[in-house]
């Protein structure tokens, strides 16, 4: 379970480091939005190519950034399956096992989709990867201060979002631990049908669920000794500012992107 990647922040002094979380926010909705408005493979080449360019950029362990395409690989098999396999009279020359056949455009589809989920993956990888929480809730912030005119309390979902992004690994650690303990004493988790299986997780949720609750009341009484108090106007000790280069990185994105969106 410690195959995921979303959440976790690796601190190296590198270019993409360096840039405005507000930056490389923008960046991923692009990148988001562009991927689900191409139609052909070209676009994803091209977008592949450019995230290649941002972890090498990066200098992070590639290991790290194609973690999180392991913790998917269910979601990639399904959709795969999903697309390719038919039930049915097979037509003439196609692959089959009985009823069971391979439809080839169908196939090309799945991919088409698998391809889509994992450079998404990818992309949000990178993005949790090189910012801080600290940063992440700061970009947040400032992206969703014009919602402050109708009341929203951008400082609280931002420090909400943040938060819950952190604990993803943290949950997914706190899980293994308690399934590697319980399997010291006997328990089985591979062992018969899904159902028989699922039953076997309910002690797991239980201790987990205790451990998180213990973890959000210890985060709140540490956020409560440092006076963090709701809706208040915080001073920071660093300021967010956009440089040329988080311009630069920012407008050459939303063109290649739209380009991509209207051409592919």
């Amino acid at each position: 379970m410690r195959v995921l990647s979303i959440g976790q922040y690796i601190p190296t002094d590198s270019p993409v480091h360096g840039l405005d979380p507000r930056t490389k926010l923008g960046v991923v909705a692009l990148v988001t939005v562009a991927l689900f408005s191409v139609t052909r493979f070209e676009a994803f080449a091209v977008l592949a190519g450019l995230l290649v360019l941002a972890v090498r950029l990066s200098r992070l362990p590639v290991r790290s950034v194609l973690r999180g395409i392991k913790a998917v690989g269910v979601i990639l098999a399904i959709t795969l399956a999903a697309h390719s396999l038919r039930w049915g009279s097979p037509p003439a020359g196609v692959p089959s096992a009985g009823s069971l056949w391979l439809d080839p455009a169908g196939a090309m589809t799945g991919v088409f989709f698998a391809v889509r989920i994992v450079l998404l993956v990818v992309t949000t990888s990178m993005l949790t990867l090189t910012t801080s929480p600290v940063a992440l809730a700061d970009g947040l912030e400032r992206l969703m201060r014009p919602l402050a005119v109708f009341g929203v309390p951008v400082g609280d979902v931002a420090m909400m979002l943040t938060v819950a992004l952190r604990f993803i690994p943290t949950t997914a650690y706190e899980a293994e631990q308690i399934m590697m303990a319980q399997a010291a004493r006997g328990a089985r988790f591979d062992q018969g049908g899904p159902i028989r299986r699922a039953k076997a997780l309910v002690p797991v949720l239980v201790p987990l669920f205790v451990n998180l609750f213990r973890r959000a009341d210890v985060l709140a009484i540490a956020m409560e000794s440092r006076c963090y108090a709701s809706g208040r106007r915080r001073t920071r000790m660093k300021e967010l500012v956009m440089r040329a280069s988080d311009w630069f990185v920012l407008i050459g994105s939303a063109v290649l992107c739209v380009g991509l969106a209207l051409v592919m």
